[in-house]
């Protein structure tokens, strides 16, 4: 079993230590807003946040996270962060097809935790391991800098 805390809740799972933290999530908690994209740690479609910190959950075994609190995007409006990016997002109207916008705001959220008035440069380079197919990497950066306004 490996125990583990989700989103506030605590869980134990009884999952092979390898699996991706992705499928344990996605197919033993039924949280599925985090998606699969590449499988590689490439995309940044599976991002959620392990003790706060943005890690690509498709190649994060279960077992390292192991006693670890684990906030995925269905857990990020938790805080006050989570809800000003969440609201940026919808008032810059930043998705599109939507399929990377989990992963974009889990590491939005993550980028304003530790910088609450990044420049665009801190905003490209914290965001640089999430792709966009639709290319709404200027929406992003917008809903970004107004999420940052919104917690001065």
């Amino acid at each position: 079993m490996i125990d583990l805390t989700v989103n506030g809740r605590a869980v134990s799972l009884d999952a092979d230590p390898d699996m991706p933290l992705l499928w344990a999530v996605r197919e033993e908690l039924q949280l599925t807003g985090s998606k699969f994209g590449c499988g590689a740690a490439q995309c940044g479609a599976c991002t959620m946040h392990v003790a706060g910190a943005p890690v690509r959950a498709c190649m994060t075994p279960i077992s390292s996270v192991a006693g670890a609190q684990v906030t995925t995007i269905e857990g990020v409006a938790s805080d006050k962060v989570g809800q000003a990016v969440q609201a940026a997002w919808v008032a810059h109207d930043v998705a599109q097809c939507g399929y990377c916008q989990s992963g974009q705001v889990m590491s939005a959220v993550a980028l304003l935790k530790g910088n609450k008035k990044p420049t665009d440069a801190q905003i490209d380079a914290a965001m640089a391991g999430n792709l966009c197919r639709c290319g709404t990497y200027t929406r992003i950066r917008a809903a970004i800098h107004a999420a940052a306004a919104a917690l001065a």
